[in-house]
């Protein structure tokens, strides 16, 4: 059986990434969420 998962780190970035989720109103409700609680990384990728 083969691997199903193939990650790719464009892909990630540009599903998830700090950019596009601040974009949006919904994805900047999300930094500031994971702002307020103190989250170390804001987004998946940029770590």
């Amino acid at each position: 059986m083969s691997q199903t998962y193939q990650p790719k780190k464009r892909k990630r970035a540009k599903a998830h990434g700090f950019l596009v989720r601040s974009k949006s109103k919904t994805g900047r409700n999300t930094l500031l969420r994971r702002r307020r609680k103190g989250r170390k990384a804001l987004s998946t990728v940029g770590k």
